[in-house]
């Protein structure tokens, strides 16, 4: 069993100061048996926060401690990790149990060992049947497989990967990201730290997860954007970089200020001279002050104006998506580049030009001031109203 804690730990490059920061003063403890995805777009650091942690980067600032031991000097061999790397890294003149025993081979274990440890891994991982091929026999998930087997085998107390589906398809992915958790679940104690950008990968692999900000001010304290369980971040985002990361496809935003504001309720008038109320508590600005809501598009819906919650805007339909089991209705915004996005029922559908009526419900509005935090909203129901049919 391992845990881990970073200690405001940094990155530079070039000389070292704030704006030459990749990564920037991230604390975080990871305890034994968590599963960890580190999430966020190009750039955000999270695969040089990860490539810290194994040892293969240096840390500019800040302490790492895995099972309480501090790791700032401890070579990347003798920390006890394994890591898996997007581009597999398999050697290819070594067959499938070559590639599997290699490190137990440098750890001079006795062939009996070995050959025990490599046979459970290649069960585990329906690998038996490929022992004596080379990598270029294999598909890119067989592949993959044994990359993740190569990490198992040792029996590391941390796991850690590098966006090790990206090379795959589609159907390859949800087989392989299963056989991972799978993994993950049967092994008691090993914590396991994801690296991804994909968000479908963050929010069904993760017992918690790490967003990191690429575009956060050089003034902002942290790296971290926020951190918690998936549907934390996804009902209560910490502020619009949050609520704009998680989701697909993305939260609609719509400019707005405050008119007048209760424990309870805030009404708002947008741009338009439209009016909306929304279940959050903004008490603390003043009326006039400039706003943001945010409402996902699968919380909204065509309008037929009934109901408790009910209020709506009518906007012009631009183009659909019809996808089988949804259809995705993009509406005039104001903005060409950015439109308003609103999922319906798979049998729904719109046509260009079509003045469109949508849903807008108090309770599922978020609501940000000026800097972009978010105001307390005043309901935890997360029931999702239903889009109705066209």
């Amino acid at each position: 069993m391992a845990s881990i804690a970073l200690k405001g730990v940094g990155k530079s490059y070039g000389p070292v100061g704030r704006h030459a920061a990749v990564v920037r003063n991230v604390d975080l403890d990871i305890a034994p048996g968590e599963f960890c995805v580190f999430v966020g777009a190009s750039g955000c650091g999270k695969s040089t926060l990860l490539r810290m942690i194994a040892g293969l980067e240096t840390m500019t600032t800040g302490d790492l401690f895995v099972g309480g031991r501090r790791m700032n000097d401890v070579p990347a061999a003798k920390r006890g990790i394994a890591m898996v790397f997007q581009s597999y890294a398999l050697f290819p003149h070594m067959t499938v149990y070559e590639n599997l025993s290699f490190g137990l081979t440098l750890m001079k274990l006795k062939k009996s060992v070995i050959d025990e440890k490599v046979n459970a891994t290649a069960r585990a991982l329906q690998l038996e049947h490929l022992l004596d091929r080379l990598p270029k026999a294999l598909s890119g998930g067989q592949r993959q497989r044994v990359a993740i087997g190569r990490a198992l085998v040792r029996e590391p107390g941390v796991f850690l990967f590098d966006e090790p589906l990206s090379n795959l398809d589609a159907s390859l992915r949800l087989q392989t990201r299963h056989e991972i958790a799978r993994i993950h679940r049967g092994i008691e104690g090993a914590s396991s730290i994801y690296v991804t950008h994909d968000q479908v990968e963050a929010m069904t692999l993760a017992d918690r997860i790490v967003l990191l900000n690429a575009g956060a001010a050089v003034e902002q304290e942290g790296s971290i954007a926020q951190c918690g369980p998936p549907l934390e971040l996804y009902h209560r985002p910490r502020n619009r970089f949050v609520a704009g990361f998680i989701g697909s496809p993305k939260m609609n935003f719509i400019a707005a200020r405050l008119v007048s504001a209760s424990e309870q309720r805030a009404q708002v008038r947008l741009d338009t001279g439209e009016t909306l109320t929304a279940s959050v508590d903004a008490r603390r600005l003043q009326p006039g002050v400039a706003l943001t809501l945010g409402i996902r598009p699968e919380h909204a819906g065509a309008s037929t104006g009934n109901g408790t919650d009910a209020q709506h805007l009518v906007r012009e339909v631009r183009w659909q998506e019809r996808l089988g089991e949804s259809t995705y209705v993009y509406l005039d915004s104001g903005d060409p580049l950015t439109p308003w996005v609103v999922k319906l029922p798979g049998n729904a559908s719109a046509h260009a030009g079509q003045r469109l009526p949508i849903s807008i419900p108090a309770t599922s509005l978020h609501v940000f001031d000026a800097r972009g935090d978010a105001l307390t909203r005043c309901t935890e129901d997360q029931a999702l109203p239903m889009a109705l049919t066209i």
